[in-house]
């Protein structure tokens, strides 16, 4: 077998492993001669050379990208610490005008900074009306009340935090944001969420589901996730005027002890009857219900409204209304029927039945022209167009 060849050291020459002996060129192994492998590790060197120029030609673009990115890492940083603490001193303010008064008084200048500018991780509800005497506004003082009933139930709650605060803007403190939100009515309840803009349902649908604090706070729940439990301050007129009525029943009977055929009497009942429907028949449950106002006064033209404009909600001044309108027509005709069944003369008769049928075609006439009013396209109508 031919003996094999192995480097030993590099050098000038190689050692063969098998003679020992130093030559220039292994021509069993094929190995480069020492010129060849100096040539070759010359030209590594010169290789790794190049690698050094570019790598070091590469370093400033590097270093330049590093400090950009150590720079905006820092301004973020720093703008982040800002923000959080520009939001906890809002969160701090709101706070403490909380703790002071339920509904926070604002003004454009309030509005904009703890309202409108960010950042802000609170809902804000806003109740936005007109106060003040000369705006003779009944109906924002009558939702006032009941904006506060709420807003106290929710500051005086165990569940109390500071994710929904409740406010209000005056016209005469804060025109400018009526103008900026385009608002010319009042009173009018707005939610501004934490995040985003307010959207259509973030808007109270005051006409139709009335100020009751009950409503209003089914609506704050719906768009915060809050439940408010609203507790009323004990309101003992309910149950005085029921006492003193039970107290003028009682002493009536008293009185008449030994004659007591009117509790028999059954026109006494059929009257009682009759007033206890026309009552529920007016739409007085409905306004227990969702305290609607009493009417409605446009701001800008100063016409009040007493008749709703749409089916679905109704004003205190019009149940008064059809609860008259529906005793007129219902005493025309009971004059009708005593004037075709009693026993008077013939005079008196004709008057009644003259009377009940007047009563009957006006105010059944003006009902008719109230529904159609409502419950536009309606096509029927009677005497009024």
């Amino acid at each position: 077998m031919l003996p094999s060849c192995r480097p030993v050291q590099y050098g000038r020459g190689v050692t063969c492993g098998s003679t020992g002996r130093s030559h220039h060129c292994c021509l069993l192994c094929d190995w480069l001669s020492a010129d060849q492998w100096e040539a070759d590790r010359r030209r590594s060197c010169v290789c790794m050379c190049d690698r050094n120029v570019e790598m070091s030609r590469m370093s400033p673009k590097l270093s330049f990208f590093l400090l950009v990115f150590l720079f905006f890492h820092h301004e973020l940083t720093e703008a982040q610490k800002k923000k959080e603490t520009l939001l906890s001193e809002k969160v701090t303010q709101m706070m403490e005008w909380a703790s002071k008064r339920a509904v926070i008084k604002m003004n454009g200048d309030k509005f904009r900074r703890f309202v409108k500018a960010p950042p802000r991780n609170y809902s804000v509800i806003i109740m936005f009306t007109a106060l003040q005497p000369q705006r003779q506004c009944g109906v924002c003082r009558q939702a006032d009340e009941e904006y506060q009933v709420l807003a106290n139930s929710w500051r005086y709650s165990s569940a109390f935090t500071n994710k929904v605060f409740f406010a209000s803007v005056d016209f005469d403190e804060g025109s400018d944001v009526f103008q900026m939100l385009n608002m010319n009515s009042a009173p009018t309840f707005l939610h501004f969420p934490s995040k985003g803009k307010p959207r259509r349902a973030d808007t109270f649908e005051l006409q139709v589901r009335g100020f009751a604090a009950e409503q209003l706070s089914r609506w704050v729940a719906d768009r915060t996730d809050v439940q408010i439990r609203v507790i009323r301050p004990p309101n003992y007129a309910g149950p005085l005027l029921l006492g003193l009525l039970l107290a003028v029943i009682g002493g009536l009977a008293y009185l008449r002890r030994h004659n007591l055929e009117f509790l028999f009497n059954k026109n006494v009942w059929a009257f009682s009857a009759l007033c206890f429907v026309l009552i529920m028949t007016s739409g007085q449950m409905w306004n227990h219900i969702r305290g609607p106002p009493y009417a409605h006064k446009n701001p800008s033209t100063g016409q009040v409204s007493y008749i709703h404009g749409s089916s679905q909600a109704q004003f205190v001044a019009e149940t008064h209304i059809i609860l008259l309108f529906n005793a007129a027509i219902t005493l025309g005709i009971v004059l009708l029927c005593e004037a075709a069944t009693s026993e008077l003369d013939i005079g008196k008769r004709k008057i009644m039945c003259v009377a009940g049928i007047a009563l009957v075609m006006l105010f059944f006439s003006w009902l008719l022209s109230i529904f159609r009013a409502k419950y536009h396209g309606y096509p029927y109508s009677f005497l009024i167009g």
